[in-house]
């Protein structure tokens, strides 16, 4: 492009080399697809052509720039370039290119659609094509024709013509496009076919999509060979419309997934827009009415901005299927009455009888042409006739014994020459009547046409009134479910809450029997020991080392008979009326630090080690002797239930207005139920303990107190097992 844009520059003079170089800057700017500059390059090409009369390239400007438009999907300044590029072909008599653009619009027509037109351009295509004996072209005209066929219903007719296109394809390459393009419109012809189509098509409903799905295969397998993505997109599109029909769910949505991808990068928008709309028909079919409704809306947006009128009438009518499913009438309505006006902007009285007069020409310019093909052939014959006659004569003239006979049989060549022409005397008006007949079906199809919108009309009217009712009776219904419904509401939630109330009294009831149960059995041993201990004492006459022995083990058992009593009353006082918390901003560090203080000699004993990684000043709001008993409860558990040699850490992290402190241990941990059942909510604790890893007692009150303590001081506790071993407590407090 650069080198292309510094010729132009540095070349001044105005004449065909200065023409010839802006034609090479547009053409690489239409690779690159820079509209703005191809507009610009294109007509300053045709200026400088129609200044110096060098009408052979601003004609192909022009055509070129049709061409890009119609890739883009913009017809109408498509249809603006084609039309004066016939203007300038016309004035250089090239007859092969008038064709040729004649041949683009009919596509580009069929595409919108605008039958009439698309079949007007095909015939004047088809005309110049028979002047000029190019069947190759012809036969591009004759699968544009076919496609309309397609559309119109009659898949029959369309195969007529596909097959005359796929024999002058075949010949000619075969595995060049053309023969991709009609195994393609084969495909749709047998997979879009109604019954009475397909038995004029000599074949039945059960193989159709066998048929059809051969010739997507066989179409995609050439596409992919030259990788045309346009075909490939079209023919992954109909490969998963026989298998959506066939019910192969997955390969269906893996095909219109590849279509979409495909198309989705091109500037073909009819084809994007097609491929969006059948991937909404399979998600519509499932009634994931979500997904349908997007794919519907994006299709229905791109041929509204594109002027795509066959896919704006498919897509309105799928919105309004849509939205009357998911019961949201106004829009469906809406989307129903824009089906209707797309619908009479393809097909009218006037298109009908144009399309219907232009069909009839076409198709009676081929039987022409057939009819001709044999009246040649029958001059031919005559002419030999004729020779023979000649030759006759003249042995006649030899043998005169043989007058006779040759007489007998120039009669008999004579008859033989009066039938073929009462034959095809009798051919001619065969064809007059069908053409009558055709008209009479045309006329009749019309008159049945406009019945039905009538009868569409005063339908969509009673619906219309129906709808009103039932909106009114739903509404009334609706506000007496709300009713209903609110009642319920409140009535479940009292019982909820009642039913709450009653598992925290029976929680309590099962907590308060486990502390009588706990002090009935574990005050009466301590109370038993500390007598044997003074009657031995009284005797006089026990050891030293048995005494110490005795000692030690009244001591363990005095201690955890006093944490015992003072989580008892503890736990005693916070089940009383107006007992509270006194929260103060707390330097966390010293509280741990009292704490960890308070109990290293217990931890000295079996070897563990505490680890306070808190940092000076972090302050938290608490209760400072709540707080210190929730530690000493918890720092006490971890010793516990930590093996000799273990070690416990003490960490604490900021987390916006909230401190985090955990405390970690690496002994045997918790079950996975046990933490379960202490993360939940409504966790009151059963009283149930465990001997730790020295057999040591515990009251079962711990943690249970530690949870109302820490629900007092507005925070929250959580437990997690370690990866490697033991537990995590993590206690959250304001800042």
């Amino acid at each position: 492009m650069d080198s292309l844009l510094l010729r132009n520059q540095s070349y001044n003079r105005i004449d065909s080399t200065k023409v010839k170089i802006l034609t090479e800057v547009y053409r690489q700017y239409m690779r690159m697809k820079d509209a703005d500059h191809v507009e610009d390059y294109v007509d300053r090409t045709i200026q400088l052509a129609q200044q110096l009369k060098l009408n052979a390239f601003s004609a192909m400007a022009y055509y070129r720039r049709g061409l890009f438009y119609h890739g883009r999907t913009d017809y109408l300044k498509a249809e603006t370039n084609y039309k004066n590029a016939i203007g300038e072909f016309t004035l250089t008599k090239n007859l092969d290119m008038i064709a040729g653009t004649y041949l683009n619009m009919g596509a580009m027509y069929a595409n919108i659609p605008d039958y009439a037109k698309s079949l007007e351009v095909n015939q004047k295509a088809i005309a110049i094509y028979e002047r000029l004996g190019n069947d190759l072209d012809m036969a591009s005209c004759y699968t544009n024709i076919s496609s309309i066929y397609q559309d119109l219903g009659k898949a029959s007719q369309s195969l007529v013509y596909l097959q005359m296109a796929l024999k002058v394809f075949a010949e000619n390459e075969p595995n060049g496009r053309g023969v991709a393009v009609v195994y393609n419109l084969i495909g749709s012809a047998y997979l879009d076919a109604s019954k009475d189509e397909l038995v004029k098509m000599g074949t039945n409903e059960k193989d159709r999509l066998q048929i059809a799905l051969f010739n997507f295969e066989k179409s995609l397998s050439i596409a992919e060979s030259f990788n045309d993505k346009g075909l490939i997109a079209s023919n992954k599109q109909n490969i998963g419309n026989v298998y959506n029909e066939l019910g192969e769910d997955d390969l269906a949505l893996k095909s219109y997934q590849r279509a979409i991808q495909i198309s989705k990068g091109g500037d073909d928008k009819n084809l994007y827009a097609d491929c969006l709309f059948a991937l909404g028909s399979f998600y519509l079919k499932q009634k994931d009415y979500e997904n349908a409704l997007v794919l519907y809306a994006n299709s229905y947006e791109i041929a509204k901005q594109n002027n795509l009128l066959e896919i704006k009438k498919q897509t309105a009518l799928g919105l309004s299927d849509i939205y009357e499913r998911l019961n949201k009438y106004d829009e469906s309505l809406s989307f129903y009455k824009e089906y209707i006006i797309v619908k009479d902007q393809i097909f009218n009285k006037d298109k009908e009888k144009e399309i219907t007069r232009r069909q009839m020409q076409i198709d009676f310019g081929f039987k022409e042409k057939d009819y001709q093909f044999k009246q040649k052939i029958t001059d031919i014959e005559l002419q030999k006739q004729v020779l023979l006659a000649k030759q006759q004569q003249q042995e006649l003239f030899l043998k005169q014994q043989q007058l006779a006979l040759s007489d007998k049989e120039k009669s008999l060549q004579r008859l033989t020459f009066l039938k073929k022409q009462v034959d095809l005397e009798i051919d001619r008006e065969v064809q007059k009547n069908k053409f009558e007949r055709a008209k009479l079906q045309s006329k009749y199809e019309t008159s049945l046409r406009d019945k039905q919108i009538v009868k569409q009309d005063e339908q969509i009217k009673f619906d219309w009134r129906v709808k009103i009712f039932l909106t009114v009776a739903i509404t009334l219904v609706l506000l007496t479910a709300l009713v209903i419904f609110l009642n319920q509401r409140k009535t479940t939630r009292l019982n909820k809450i009642i039913s709450s109330q009653k598992r925290e009294l029976e929680q309590l009831s099962r907590v308060k029997d486990r502390i009588f149960s706990v002090v009935s059995h574990d005050l009466r041993t301590p109370v038993n020991s500390i007598i044997s201990f003074i009657q031995l004492l009284e005797g006089g006459t026990i050891e030293q080392a048995k005494l110490t022995k005795y000692a030690s083990s009244l001591r363990n058992n005095l201690t955890y008979t006093s944490t015992m009593m003072e989580n008892l009353l503890n736990w005693a006082a916070s089940q009383m009326q107006g007992f509270s918390a006194h929260l103060e901003s707390l330097d966390i560090e010293k509280v741990v630090a009292d704490v960890i203080r308070s109990l290293q000699e217990l931890a000295n004993q079996k070897g563990i080690v505490i680890n306070n990684n808190l940092k000076e000043c972090v302050h938290c709001k608490a209760d400072e002797n709540m707080l210190s008993l929730v530690i000493r409860n918890l720092l006490s558990n971890a010793i516990k239930f930590t093996d000799t040699g273990g070690s416990i850490f003490v960490d604490a992290t900021v987390v916006g207005d909230q401190l985090a402190i955990k405390i970690t241990d690496t002994g045997v941990g918790l079950t996975a139920a046990q933490i379960t059942h202490f993360n939940k909510p409504g966790y009151l604790g059963a009283g149930v303990s465990s001997l730790g890893t020295n057999k040591e007692k515990g009251t079962g009150l711990g943690l249970m107190l530690c949870r109302t303590f820490i629900g007092l001081m507005e925070g929250e506790i959580q437990v997690q097992q370690n990866p490697s071993g033991g537990t995590t407590f993590t206690i959250i407090l304001p800042r």
